[in-house]
């Protein structure tokens, strides 16, 4: 997302010690991930946070900077609310250059120039390789249709874009598409990668979140070598790719009912090589025909994916059982009595950033947590609906299976803030059968 000076209004960024500054940023720039827009940002528990280039950030990068170069450092991907631009940003505005431009052709075309359309102007849009998709509250007053279609002509030749389209909210209906508007351009396919993943998609039928990058390389740092993944809310392979690309997944069955995220789905496995390890299942969830087979689940759907926890529950193996990851956006308000799983509904929101606080700890028990992980500060809130629902989690289990599970919280990790006061967290929950864990 670009702000209106021609800055993301988020960036991604590696945290760590101010010993070890020196030391990433000479990694970085040998191999060219620094981002030289945004100034290195002290944070306010003494780490550094040092922005990075999301395109070609690798979970590999990570390892190397955590091993390698300055062994037992902290390293942490995280995102930077408001940051700051380096001295030879501050210098370029594209939002200068976009009302210079508009206003001299708007003028060309014998329409008065006021504040009320310099006002109107786009102060926010997300770059989609050559096509700019423009936030929903731009190019709003009556005298902009008047110059259409040559108007967006002007607008991407001053953004430096060939297509461009505009978003509304996310419809209201069950498959999340979102309101896009192409206004230049005969398509809206797009292209990105994240983490050495490519993936396609059009922007018009489907939705793409920067917010979930530092998720997306928690997800591909997992051990899940030789385990069968489910991924009840696949989109586009948000999830499904890094599983099977980074973090080894022997297969996945990938759930999803938006036709045209099936569509890019199915292109982004071909793509990325590992299509012949995953098998698209085509339609509503809570009617999968499948049980009994999983070592992990994933539910990637905010603001809840409680009507996925009983399918959830009745896909992991019986003998074994597994992980979940549990998406929700949970409510901060001081003074607010959180509300339990089942109970509350939310407006859709466009999501903005959220800076991410993080420490080491070692947790002990299964796989995933014997191994040094990150843990992060987490809000009393969060704590209270992650017990709330690996109590309604393991009452399912017992439902499902007809015998007595144990569940075990291992991590909470927030993933961006969703809107004011809602954060988009997910819980890490492993459940198993009683009798393996006596």
């Amino acid at each position: 997302m670009e702000g209106a000076g021609g800055k993301p209004t988020a960036v991604v960024a590696v945290v760590t010690e101010p010993r070890f500054t020196q030391r990433y940023r000479e990694y970085l720039e040998k191999h060219k991930l620094l981002d030289r827009q945004h100034r290195v940002k002290k944070l306010r528990d003494g780490t550094v946070a040092l922005p990075v280039l999301r395109e070609a950030l690798l979970e590999q990068h990570l390892r190397e900077l955590r091993n390698r170069v300055a062994p037992g450092s902290t390293c942490v991907p995280t995102q930077l609310l408001d940051p700051v631009p380096s001295k030879k940003a501050q210098s370029y505005s594209p939002a200068q250059r976009l009302c210079l431009e508009v206003s001299r052709w708007v003028e060309g075309r014998g329409v008065t120039w006021s504040a009320e359309l310099e006002a109107d102007l786009p102060r926010s849009w997300q770059r989609h390789g050559d096509l700019l998709l423009l936030s929903e509250d731009c190019f709003q007053a009556k005298q902009w249709r008047h110059l259409e279609p040559e108007l967006w002509e002007t607008v991407a030749s001053a953004l430096g874009a060939q297509r461009l389209a505009k978003r509304g909210r996310v419809s209201p209906d069950s498959t999340r598409t979102p309101a896009v508007s192409l206004l230049l351009g005969d398509h809206g396919w797009v292209e990105h990668v994240d983490n050495g993943i490519r993936y396609k998609f059009d922007v018009t039928q489907c939705m793409f979140s920067f917010g979930n990058i530092t998720e997306k390389l928690r997800v591909a740092s997992l051990p899940c070598a030789g385990e069968v993944l489910v991924d009840l809310y696949a989109g586009i392979g948000y999830f499904t790719l890094p599983f099977l690309v980074h973090a080894e997944a022997a297969f996945v069955h990938a759930c999803e009912w938006n036709p045209h995220a099936v569509v890019a789905l199915r292109n982004n496995l071909e793509l990325n090589g590992v299509a012949d390890r995953c098998q698209i299942h085509f339609g509503d969830n809570r009617k999968l025909k499948l049980s009994n087979v999983a070592d992990r689940v994933n539910l990637g759907l905010i603001p809840s994916s409680e009507e996925g926890w009983p399918v959830a529950c009745r896909v992991l193996k019986q003998d074994a059982g597994g992980i979940l990851h549990i998406h929700q956006n949970v409510e901060s308000f001081p003074g607010k009595t959180l509300q339990p799983p089942g109970s509350s509904e939310m407006e859709e929101h466009w999501p903005s950033p959220h800076q991410i606080i993080s420490n080491q700890l070692n947790n002990g028990a299964t796989s995933d947590s014997r191994r040094k992980t990150l843990s992060v500060a987490t809000k009393p809130e969060w704590q209270r609906w992650a017990k709330a629902a690996e109590t309604r989690i393991a009452t399912l289990l017992h439902q499902v299976h007809g015998k007595r599970w144990k569940t075990q919280i291992l991590h909470i990790q927030p993933v961006k803030s969703y809107a004011p006061h809602v954060d988009h967290i997910v819980l890490d929950l492993e459940c198993r059968p009683c009798h393996l864990v006596g």
